[in-house]
Protein backbone atom coordinates (compact mmCIF):
# COMPACT_ATOMS: atom_id res chain seq x y z
CA UNK A 1 0.00 0.00 0.00
CA UNK A 2 2.90 2.33 0.81
CA UNK A 3 4.36 1.62 -2.97
CA UNK A 4 0.58 2.81 -4.11
CA UNK A 5 0.93 5.52 -2.28
CA UNK A 6 4.22 7.09 -3.38
CA UNK A 7 3.42 6.49 -6.47
CA UNK A 8 0.15 8.38 -7.13
CA UNK A 9 1.66 11.21 -5.42
CA UNK A 10 4.72 10.58 -8.00
CA UNK A 11 1.85 10.73 -10.21
CA UNK A 12 -0.24 13.59 -9.17
CA UNK A 13 2.92 15.63 -9.74
CA UNK A 14 3.46 14.64 -13.16
CA UNK A 15 -0.17 14.90 -14.27
CA UNK A 16 -2.53 17.57 -14.20
CA UNK A 17 -6.46 17.09 -15.40
CA UNK A 18 -8.13 19.66 -17.52
CA UNK A 19 -11.48 18.46 -18.04
CA UNK A 20 -12.23 15.04 -19.57
CA UNK A 21 -8.44 15.06 -20.68
CA UNK A 22 -5.38 14.29 -19.14
CA UNK A 23 -2.10 16.44 -19.96
CA UNK A 24 1.55 14.47 -19.15
CA UNK A 25 3.34 18.16 -18.40
CA UNK A 26 6.88 16.18 -18.79
CA UNK A 27 6.69 14.68 -22.07
CA UNK A 28 10.68 13.72 -22.64
CA UNK A 29 10.45 10.89 -19.78
CA UNK A 30 6.78 9.57 -21.21
CA UNK A 31 7.46 5.82 -23.39
CA UNK A 32 5.61 2.96 -23.96
CA UNK A 33 7.27 1.16 -21.44
CA UNK A 34 6.47 4.10 -18.68
CA UNK A 35 2.86 3.78 -20.35
CA UNK A 36 3.17 0.12 -19.30
CA UNK A 37 4.54 0.81 -15.60
CA UNK A 38 1.62 3.64 -14.87
CA UNK A 39 -0.98 1.06 -15.94
CA UNK A 40 0.37 -1.51 -14.04
CA UNK A 41 0.94 0.89 -11.24
CA UNK A 42 -2.70 1.50 -11.31
CA UNK A 43 -4.06 -1.86 -11.36
CA UNK A 44 -2.01 -2.50 -8.02
CA UNK A 45 -3.78 0.98 -6.49
CA UNK A 46 -7.47 -0.56 -8.11
CA UNK A 47 -6.89 -3.68 -6.24
CA UNK A 48 -5.95 -1.95 -2.77
CA UNK A 49 -9.15 0.31 -3.39
CA UNK A 50 -11.22 -2.84 -3.99
CA UNK A 51 -9.93 -4.46 -0.72
CA UNK A 52 -10.44 -1.08 1.30
CA UNK A 53 -13.98 -1.22 0.01
CA UNK A 54 -14.81 -4.61 0.45
CA UNK A 55 -13.58 -4.32 4.04
CA UNK A 56 -15.43 -1.21 4.87
CA UNK A 57 -18.38 -3.00 3.77
CA UNK A 58 -17.37 -5.67 5.70
CA UNK A 59 -16.96 -3.62 9.19
CA UNK A 60 -20.41 -1.85 8.12
CA UNK A 61 -22.06 -4.68 8.69
CA UNK A 62 -20.43 -5.71 11.82
CA UNK A 63 -21.28 -2.51 12.94
CA UNK A 64 -24.90 -2.81 12.16
CA UNK A 65 -25.17 -6.32 13.17
CA UNK A 66 -24.20 -5.05 16.68
CA UNK A 67 -26.69 -2.43 17.08
CA UNK A 68 -29.26 -4.68 16.16
CA UNK A 69 -27.98 -6.83 19.14
CA UNK A 70 -27.77 -3.66 21.47
CA UNK A 71 -30.94 -2.70 20.43
CA UNK A 72 -32.50 -5.83 22.01
CA UNK A 73 -31.08 -5.90 25.02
Amino acid sequence: MLMCRKYCVKFLKTVSTTGDVDIVEDQNHFSSASAQILISELLVCNRVLERMKENMHDLQNRVINIINILAKI
